[in-house]
Protein backbone atom coordinates (compact mmCIF):
# COMPACT_ATOMS: atom_id res chain seq x y z
CA UNK A 1 0.00 0.00 0.00
CA UNK A 2 1.18 3.57 -0.86
CA UNK A 3 1.36 6.44 1.19
CA UNK A 4 1.18 9.51 -0.16
CA UNK A 5 1.24 13.18 1.81
CA UNK A 6 0.72 16.47 0.40
CA UNK A 7 0.44 19.41 0.01
CA UNK A 8 4.38 19.92 -0.14
CA UNK A 9 7.01 22.35 -1.27
CA UNK A 10 7.69 21.60 -5.70
CA UNK A 11 4.70 19.11 -5.55
CA UNK A 12 2.09 18.45 -7.87
CA UNK A 13 -1.19 18.41 -6.07
CA UNK A 14 -4.25 17.13 -7.89
CA UNK A 15 -7.52 19.00 -7.36
CA UNK A 16 -8.69 15.84 -6.07
CA UNK A 17 -6.51 16.01 -3.11
CA UNK A 18 -7.10 19.37 -2.53
CA UNK A 19 -11.14 18.60 -2.37
CA UNK A 20 -10.25 15.54 -0.21
CA UNK A 21 -8.38 18.09 2.16
CA UNK A 22 -10.96 21.00 2.15
CA UNK A 23 -13.83 18.57 2.68
CA UNK A 24 -12.05 17.77 6.34
CA UNK A 25 -11.71 21.54 6.95
CA UNK A 26 -15.86 22.44 5.94
CA UNK A 27 -18.86 20.40 5.22
CA UNK A 28 -20.61 21.37 2.18
CA UNK A 29 -23.31 24.28 2.42
CA UNK A 30 -23.05 27.98 2.36
CA UNK A 31 -21.49 30.38 3.94
CA UNK A 32 -24.12 32.36 5.60
CA UNK A 33 -26.21 32.85 8.69
CA UNK A 34 -29.54 30.48 8.49
CA UNK A 35 -31.60 33.59 8.05
CA UNK A 36 -29.85 35.37 5.16
CA UNK A 37 -32.02 35.78 2.84
CA UNK A 38 -28.71 35.52 0.28
CA UNK A 39 -26.35 33.19 0.03
CA UNK A 40 -27.73 31.18 -2.81
CA UNK A 41 -31.25 31.55 -1.60
CA UNK A 42 -34.41 30.73 -3.55
CA UNK A 43 -37.04 33.37 -4.48
CA UNK A 44 -39.94 33.62 -6.87
CA UNK A 45 -39.19 34.79 -10.04
CA UNK A 46 -41.62 35.80 -13.24
CA UNK A 47 -43.88 33.10 -14.55
CA UNK A 48 -42.27 29.57 -14.10
CA UNK A 49 -38.59 31.60 -13.19
CA UNK A 50 -37.16 31.45 -9.79
CA UNK A 51 -34.15 33.96 -8.77
CA UNK A 52 -30.98 32.69 -6.68
CA UNK A 53 -29.24 35.42 -5.32
CA UNK A 54 -25.07 35.68 -4.95
CA UNK A 55 -23.74 33.70 -2.35
CA UNK A 56 -20.16 31.41 -1.59
CA UNK A 57 -20.67 27.69 -0.81
CA UNK A 58 -18.39 24.83 -0.10
CA UNK A 59 -19.32 21.52 -2.21
CA UNK A 60 -17.48 18.40 -1.38
CA UNK A 61 -14.31 19.97 -0.66
CA UNK A 62 -15.18 22.93 -3.73
CA UNK A 63 -16.00 26.32 -3.05
CA UNK A 64 -18.24 28.30 -5.60
CA UNK A 65 -18.91 31.80 -5.80
CA UNK A 66 -21.49 34.08 -7.54
CA UNK A 67 -21.19 37.66 -7.28
CA UNK A 68 -24.92 38.33 -9.16
CA UNK A 69 -28.51 37.30 -8.72
CA UNK A 70 -28.73 34.10 -11.26
CA UNK A 71 -32.80 33.77 -13.20
CA UNK A 72 -33.24 29.69 -13.72
CA UNK A 73 -36.07 28.73 -15.35
CA UNK A 74 -38.70 25.93 -14.59
CA UNK A 75 -39.83 23.23 -16.78
CA UNK A 76 -43.40 23.39 -17.65
CA UNK A 77 -46.12 22.32 -15.84
CA UNK A 78 -47.56 19.19 -16.68
CA UNK A 79 -50.99 17.55 -15.92
CA UNK A 80 -50.03 16.42 -12.41
CA UNK A 81 -48.21 18.13 -9.67
CA UNK A 82 -44.25 17.16 -9.12
CA UNK A 83 -41.93 18.61 -7.19
CA UNK A 84 -38.27 19.94 -8.36
CA UNK A 85 -34.96 20.89 -7.03
CA UNK A 86 -32.80 23.52 -7.44
CA UNK A 87 -29.30 22.58 -7.10
CA UNK A 88 -25.68 22.98 -6.98
CA UNK A 89 -24.18 20.27 -9.29
CA UNK A 90 -20.17 19.66 -9.14
CA UNK A 91 -18.72 18.30 -11.83
CA UNK A 92 -15.09 17.67 -11.45
CA UNK A 93 -14.39 16.25 -15.11
CA UNK A 94 -15.83 19.61 -16.49
CA UNK A 95 -14.13 21.37 -13.52
CA UNK A 96 -17.11 23.64 -12.69
CA UNK A 97 -19.92 23.74 -10.30
CA UNK A 98 -23.46 25.29 -11.81
CA UNK A 99 -26.69 26.00 -10.63
CA UNK A 100 -29.26 23.58 -12.04
CA UNK A 101 -33.10 22.33 -11.72
CA UNK A 102 -33.75 18.85 -11.11
CA UNK A 103 -37.38 18.32 -12.61
CA UNK A 104 -39.28 15.83 -10.45
CA UNK A 105 -41.69 13.35 -11.52
CA UNK A 106 -44.85 13.86 -12.56
CA UNK A 107 -47.86 12.78 -10.05
CA UNK A 108 -45.40 12.30 -7.65
CA UNK A 109 -44.25 13.89 -4.23
CA UNK A 110 -41.09 12.83 -3.62
CA UNK A 111 -38.60 14.83 -4.95
CA UNK A 112 -36.19 13.40 -7.74
CA UNK A 113 -32.64 11.47 -5.87
CA UNK A 114 -29.77 13.68 -5.68
CA UNK A 115 -26.41 12.49 -7.53
CA UNK A 116 -24.22 12.37 -4.67
CA UNK A 117 -20.86 10.71 -5.52
CA UNK A 118 -17.29 10.46 -3.72
CA UNK A 119 -15.14 11.37 -6.84
CA UNK A 120 -17.58 11.94 -9.63
CA UNK A 121 -21.47 14.76 -9.97
CA UNK A 122 -22.20 16.00 -6.65
CA UNK A 123 -25.50 17.62 -6.51
CA UNK A 124 -26.14 19.92 -2.98
CA UNK A 125 -29.81 21.02 -2.79
CA UNK A 126 -30.56 24.87 -2.23
CA UNK A 127 -34.67 24.63 -2.31
CA UNK A 128 -37.26 22.36 -3.20
CA UNK A 129 -40.03 24.12 -5.60
CA UNK A 130 -43.75 22.32 -5.67
CA UNK A 131 -44.82 22.79 -9.28
CA UNK A 132 -48.76 22.21 -9.57
CA UNK A 133 -50.74 20.88 -12.25
CA UNK A 134 -50.54 23.41 -14.84
CA UNK A 135 -49.27 26.17 -13.13
CA UNK A 136 -47.66 29.21 -14.96
CA UNK A 137 -45.89 30.93 -12.17
CA UNK A 138 -44.11 30.24 -8.98
CA UNK A 139 -44.92 31.97 -6.38
CA UNK A 140 -43.20 32.13 -2.84
CA UNK A 141 -45.48 29.57 -1.30
CA UNK A 142 -44.14 27.00 -3.96
CA UNK A 143 -40.39 27.44 -2.28
CA UNK A 144 -39.09 25.12 0.60
CA UNK A 145 -36.09 26.36 1.39
CA UNK A 146 -33.17 23.55 2.03
CA UNK A 147 -29.81 25.22 1.80
CA UNK A 148 -27.43 23.56 4.65
CA UNK A 149 -25.49 26.16 5.72
CA UNK A 150 -21.67 26.31 6.22
CA UNK A 151 -19.03 28.48 8.79
CA UNK A 152 -19.77 28.66 12.27
CA UNK A 153 -17.33 27.21 14.27
CA UNK A 154 -17.21 26.57 18.37
CA UNK A 155 -14.36 28.59 19.30
CA UNK A 156 -12.93 29.42 22.84
CA UNK A 157 -12.00 33.22 23.88
CA UNK A 158 -11.83 35.44 26.53
CA UNK A 159 -14.54 37.82 26.84
CA UNK A 160 -11.43 40.45 25.18
CA UNK A 161 -10.58 38.66 22.48
CA UNK A 162 -14.21 37.79 20.86
CA UNK A 163 -14.88 37.62 17.37
CA UNK A 164 -15.45 40.81 15.82
CA UNK A 165 -18.07 40.06 13.28
CA UNK A 166 -19.85 36.81 14.74
CA UNK A 167 -22.51 34.99 12.82
CA UNK A 168 -25.98 34.45 14.43
CA UNK A 169 -25.74 31.30 15.98
CA UNK A 170 -21.34 31.05 16.48
CA UNK A 171 -20.87 29.54 19.72
CA UNK A 172 -17.82 29.53 21.75
CA UNK A 173 -16.09 28.86 25.71
CA UNK A 174 -15.62 32.27 27.27
CA UNK A 175 -12.68 31.44 29.46
CA UNK A 176 -13.19 34.77 31.46
CA UNK A 177 -16.58 33.53 32.58
CA UNK A 178 -16.16 30.00 31.86
CA UNK A 179 -19.32 29.64 29.92
CA UNK A 180 -20.28 28.64 26.61
CA UNK A 181 -21.97 31.68 24.82
CA UNK A 182 -23.42 32.12 21.24
CA UNK A 183 -24.19 35.34 19.23
CA UNK A 184 -27.49 35.88 18.70
CA UNK A 185 -27.20 38.24 16.40
CA UNK A 186 -27.26 41.61 18.70
CA UNK A 187 -25.46 40.64 21.60
CA UNK A 188 -23.36 37.71 23.13
CA UNK A 189 -26.09 35.50 25.33
CA UNK A 190 -25.04 32.60 27.61
CA UNK A 191 -25.60 29.24 26.34
CA UNK A 192 -27.09 27.57 29.66
CA UNK A 193 -29.49 30.29 31.65
CA UNK A 194 -28.90 30.86 35.05
CA UNK A 195 -32.49 29.10 36.56
CA UNK A 196 -33.17 30.13 40.23
CA UNK A 197 -36.32 28.67 41.97
CA UNK A 198 -37.00 32.62 42.51
CA UNK A 199 -36.71 33.24 38.82
CA UNK A 200 -39.23 30.52 38.04
CA UNK A 201 -42.73 31.64 37.14
CA UNK A 202 -46.28 29.59 38.37
CA UNK A 203 -44.55 27.73 40.93
CA UNK A 204 -46.67 25.97 43.76
CA UNK A 205 -46.50 27.30 47.24
CA UNK A 206 -46.66 23.66 48.64
CA UNK A 207 -46.14 19.94 46.73
CA UNK A 208 -48.99 17.66 47.82
CA UNK A 209 -47.75 13.91 48.07
CA UNK A 210 -48.47 11.94 45.30
CA UNK A 211 -48.75 7.76 44.58
CA UNK A 212 -45.30 7.16 42.87
CA UNK A 213 -42.63 4.55 42.84
CA UNK A 214 -38.76 4.40 43.37
CA UNK A 215 -36.37 1.63 41.79
CA UNK A 216 -35.20 0.03 45.15
CA UNK A 217 -31.44 0.72 43.84
CA UNK A 218 -32.20 4.42 44.07
CA UNK A 219 -33.80 4.18 47.52
CA UNK A 220 -30.81 5.50 50.57
CA UNK A 221 -30.52 3.93 53.49
CA UNK A 222 -32.40 0.61 53.20
CA UNK A 223 -32.05 -2.32 55.07
CA UNK A 224 -30.06 -5.22 53.79
CA UNK A 225 -32.74 -7.45 54.76
CA UNK A 226 -36.36 -7.63 55.67
CA UNK A 227 -37.81 -9.23 58.29
CA UNK A 228 -41.33 -10.96 56.93
CA UNK A 229 -44.41 -9.22 58.73
CA UNK A 230 -48.18 -9.61 58.63
CA UNK A 231 -49.08 -8.19 55.50
CA UNK A 232 -51.91 -8.24 52.70
CA UNK A 233 -51.86 -7.81 48.96
CA UNK A 234 -54.58 -7.24 46.59
CA UNK A 235 -55.42 -10.53 44.24
CA UNK A 236 -54.80 -8.61 41.23
CA UNK A 237 -51.32 -8.15 42.48
CA UNK A 238 -50.41 -11.57 43.52
CA UNK A 239 -48.51 -13.52 40.24
CA UNK A 240 -48.77 -17.00 39.62
CA UNK A 241 -51.89 -17.80 41.47
CA UNK A 242 -54.17 -21.08 40.08
CA UNK A 243 -56.72 -20.71 37.56
CA UNK A 244 -58.69 -23.07 40.27
CA UNK A 245 -58.46 -23.99 43.80
CA UNK A 246 -59.06 -27.72 45.14
CA UNK A 247 -61.00 -27.86 48.09
CA UNK A 248 -59.02 -28.26 51.55
CA UNK A 249 -60.07 -29.01 55.25
CA UNK A 250 -60.87 -25.46 57.01
CA UNK A 251 -63.05 -23.32 59.27
CA UNK A 252 -65.32 -20.48 59.42
CA UNK A 253 -66.95 -18.62 62.21
CA UNK A 254 -70.45 -19.31 62.67
CA UNK A 255 -71.16 -15.56 62.31
CA UNK A 256 -69.77 -15.34 59.06
CA UNK A 257 -71.73 -18.04 57.56
CA UNK A 258 -74.71 -16.72 55.54
CA UNK A 259 -77.41 -18.69 54.68
CA UNK A 260 -77.35 -21.10 57.94
CA UNK A 261 -81.06 -22.63 59.23
CA UNK A 262 -82.63 -21.28 62.36
CA UNK A 263 -82.53 -24.69 63.73
CA UNK A 264 -80.90 -27.87 63.02
CA UNK A 265 -82.35 -31.78 63.15
CA UNK A 266 -80.15 -34.67 64.40
CA UNK A 267 -79.04 -36.75 61.96
CA UNK A 268 -76.06 -39.08 61.73
CA UNK A 269 -72.74 -38.12 61.58
CA UNK A 270 -69.08 -38.23 62.84
CA UNK A 271 -66.56 -36.18 64.15
CA UNK A 272 -62.65 -36.42 63.60
CA UNK A 273 -60.78 -36.23 66.56
CA UNK A 274 -58.92 -33.36 66.06
CA UNK A 275 -62.24 -31.31 65.73
CA UNK A 276 -63.78 -32.44 68.90
CA UNK A 277 -63.10 -29.85 71.21
CA UNK A 278 -62.91 -29.65 75.36
CA UNK A 279 -61.62 -33.60 75.15
CA UNK A 280 -60.35 -34.65 78.72
CA UNK A 281 -56.49 -35.23 77.95
CA UNK A 282 -56.81 -38.73 79.54
CA UNK A 283 -59.28 -41.00 80.19
CA UNK A 284 -59.62 -43.70 82.76
CA UNK A 285 -59.91 -47.77 82.55
CA UNK A 286 -63.54 -49.30 81.88
CA UNK A 287 -64.81 -52.42 80.90
CA UNK A 288 -64.60 -52.06 77.40
CA UNK A 289 -63.52 -53.91 73.99
CA UNK A 290 -62.52 -53.52 70.22
CA UNK A 291 -63.68 -54.83 67.25
CA UNK A 292 -60.44 -56.15 65.03
CA UNK A 293 -60.46 -53.14 62.85
CA UNK A 294 -61.50 -49.66 62.55
CA UNK A 295 -63.92 -48.09 60.14
CA UNK A 296 -61.63 -47.06 57.23
CA UNK A 297 -61.33 -43.13 56.59
CA UNK A 298 -61.43 -42.83 60.69
CA UNK A 299 -58.82 -40.63 61.38
CA UNK A 300 -59.03 -41.29 65.38
CA UNK A 301 -55.33 -42.14 66.43
CA UNK A 302 -54.07 -45.50 65.53
CA UNK A 303 -56.99 -45.20 61.96
CA UNK A 304 -56.74 -47.53 59.30
CA UNK A 305 -55.50 -50.56 61.28
CA UNK A 306 -52.15 -48.95 62.14
CA UNK A 307 -52.57 -50.62 65.28
CA UNK A 308 -52.77 -53.67 64.14
CA UNK A 309 -49.07 -53.60 62.65
CA UNK A 310 -47.69 -51.53 65.78
CA UNK A 311 -48.55 -54.44 67.89
CA UNK A 312 -47.61 -57.40 65.43
CA UNK A 313 -44.69 -58.96 64.53
CA UNK A 314 -43.76 -60.78 61.56
CA UNK A 315 -44.64 -64.57 61.71
CA UNK A 316 -45.82 -67.44 59.69
CA UNK A 317 -45.57 -68.40 55.98
CA UNK A 318 -46.93 -66.24 52.55
CA UNK A 319 -45.74 -62.83 51.08
CA UNK A 320 -44.45 -59.47 53.06
CA UNK A 321 -44.57 -56.48 51.76
CA UNK A 322 -43.04 -52.95 53.04
CA UNK A 323 -45.55 -50.63 52.98
CA UNK A 324 -46.27 -46.63 52.34
CA UNK A 325 -47.79 -44.17 53.03
CA UNK A 326 -49.30 -41.79 50.41
CA UNK A 327 -49.69 -37.98 51.26
CA UNK A 328 -53.33 -38.51 52.29
CA UNK A 329 -52.60 -40.49 54.93
CA UNK A 330 -53.47 -43.57 52.97
CA UNK A 331 -51.88 -47.09 53.35
CA UNK A 332 -50.70 -49.29 50.79
CA UNK A 333 -48.01 -51.94 50.08
CA UNK A 334 -44.44 -51.61 47.42
CA UNK A 335 -44.83 -53.19 44.36
CA UNK A 336 -41.57 -53.39 42.29
CA UNK A 337 -43.11 -55.73 39.31
CA UNK A 338 -42.89 -54.56 35.82
CA UNK A 339 -46.95 -55.08 35.42
CA UNK A 340 -47.00 -51.97 37.65
CA UNK A 341 -44.56 -50.01 35.72
CA UNK A 342 -44.35 -47.99 32.81
CA UNK A 343 -41.82 -45.76 30.76
CA UNK A 344 -39.07 -47.45 31.91
CA UNK A 345 -35.75 -46.12 31.14
CA UNK A 346 -32.10 -46.09 32.35
CA UNK A 347 -30.40 -44.12 34.55
CA UNK A 348 -27.12 -42.59 35.37
CA UNK A 349 -26.26 -41.81 38.76
CA UNK A 350 -22.76 -40.79 39.40
CA UNK A 351 -21.41 -42.23 42.49
CA UNK A 352 -19.53 -39.46 43.57
CA UNK A 353 -23.25 -38.08 43.95
CA UNK A 354 -23.50 -40.66 46.17
CA UNK A 355 -20.17 -40.72 47.97
CA UNK A 356 -21.02 -37.22 48.34
CA UNK A 357 -23.24 -37.88 51.23
CA UNK A 358 -22.95 -37.07 54.48
CA UNK A 359 -24.11 -39.31 57.50
CA UNK A 360 -25.56 -37.05 60.20
CA UNK A 361 -26.14 -37.18 63.78
CA UNK A 362 -29.52 -34.90 65.07
CA UNK A 363 -31.92 -34.68 67.78
CA UNK A 364 -36.44 -34.73 66.76
CA UNK A 365 -37.62 -31.69 67.03
CA UNK A 366 -40.45 -32.04 69.78
CA UNK A 367 -44.11 -32.40 68.29
CA UNK A 368 -45.00 -30.00 71.18
CA UNK A 369 -42.61 -27.35 72.74
CA UNK A 370 -41.23 -28.94 76.01
CA UNK A 371 -42.37 -32.65 74.42
CA UNK A 372 -40.14 -35.03 74.12
CA UNK A 373 -37.90 -36.25 71.66
CA UNK A 374 -35.67 -38.82 70.11
CA UNK A 375 -31.91 -37.88 70.67
CA UNK A 376 -28.72 -39.28 68.87
CA UNK A 377 -30.49 -40.25 65.84
CA UNK A 378 -28.41 -40.41 62.88
CA UNK A 379 -28.98 -40.43 59.11
CA UNK A 380 -28.94 -37.47 56.25
CA UNK A 381 -30.68 -34.34 55.66
CA UNK A 382 -33.06 -34.14 52.90
CA UNK A 383 -31.79 -30.70 51.85
CA UNK A 384 -28.38 -31.74 51.66
CA UNK A 385 -28.99 -34.75 49.48
CA UNK A 386 -31.40 -32.52 47.34
CA UNK A 387 -28.08 -30.74 45.97
CA UNK A 388 -26.45 -33.81 44.84
CA UNK A 389 -28.95 -36.84 44.62
CA UNK A 390 -32.78 -35.06 43.98
CA UNK A 391 -33.91 -38.48 42.99
CA UNK A 392 -34.58 -40.16 46.08
CA UNK A 393 -35.85 -36.34 47.90
CA UNK A 394 -39.60 -36.45 48.50
CA UNK A 395 -41.71 -33.04 48.44
CA UNK A 396 -45.06 -32.28 50.50
CA UNK A 397 -48.14 -30.86 49.46
CA UNK A 398 -46.67 -27.20 49.35
CA UNK A 399 -43.64 -28.25 47.43
CA UNK A 400 -41.31 -28.20 50.21
CA UNK A 401 -38.68 -30.89 50.77
CA UNK A 402 -39.97 -33.30 53.33
CA UNK A 403 -38.23 -36.93 53.18
CA UNK A 404 -35.93 -39.08 51.86
CA UNK A 405 -36.88 -42.77 50.33
CA UNK A 406 -34.17 -44.55 52.13
CA UNK A 407 -35.11 -47.59 50.30
CA UNK A 408 -33.76 -46.34 46.69
CA UNK A 409 -30.52 -45.50 48.61
CA UNK A 410 -28.88 -49.05 48.07
CA UNK A 411 -30.25 -48.95 43.90
CA UNK A 412 -28.28 -45.54 44.06
CA UNK A 413 -25.28 -47.60 45.77
CA UNK A 414 -24.94 -50.21 42.84
CA UNK A 415 -23.05 -47.91 40.57
CA UNK A 416 -20.65 -47.13 42.99
CA UNK A 417 -20.36 -51.00 43.57
CA UNK A 418 -20.16 -51.42 40.27
CA UNK A 419 -17.48 -49.13 39.43
CA UNK A 420 -15.64 -50.22 42.35
CA UNK A 421 -16.12 -54.37 40.95
CA UNK A 422 -14.64 -52.83 37.56
CA UNK A 423 -11.54 -51.34 39.00
CA UNK A 424 -11.30 -54.53 41.20
CA UNK A 425 -11.10 -56.60 38.21
CA UNK A 426 -8.75 -54.01 36.51
CA UNK A 427 -6.06 -53.96 39.40
CA UNK A 428 -6.62 -58.27 39.23
CA UNK A 429 -5.52 -57.97 35.83
CA UNK A 430 -2.67 -56.13 35.96
CA UNK A 431 -1.15 -57.76 39.22
CA UNK A 432 -1.45 -61.28 36.92
CA UNK A 433 0.33 -59.34 34.48
CA UNK A 434 3.34 -58.61 36.40
CA UNK A 435 3.48 -61.56 38.51
CA UNK A 436 3.91 -63.57 34.93
CA UNK A 437 6.45 -61.20 34.10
Amino acid sequence: MAITSYPFDGQAVTETQFSQMFREFQDSGVVASYSAESAFGVSAGSGMQVSVAAGLAFVRGFMVQSTATEILTIPAAGTSARVDRIVLRLDPSANSIVLAVLQGTAGSSTPTALTQTDAGLYEMELAQVAVGASITSITSANITPMRPVVGTRVGSWATRTRPASPRMGQIGYNNTTSQWEFWNGTAWASLVATVTWDSLSGVPASFVPAAHAHKWADISDRPSSLPPAAHTHDWSQVTGKPTSFVPSAHGHDWDDISGKPSTYDPAAHSHTWSSVTSKPSTFPPSSHSHSSYLESGDTIAWANGSKKPHSNSASGSGTYYAVWVEGDGTFCRNTSSLRFKQNVRDIDVDPEAVLSLRPRLYDRRPKSPGGDYRRDEYGLIAEEVAETLPEIVTYDEEGRIDALRYDLLGVALLPVVQAQEKRLRTLEKRLASLEAA
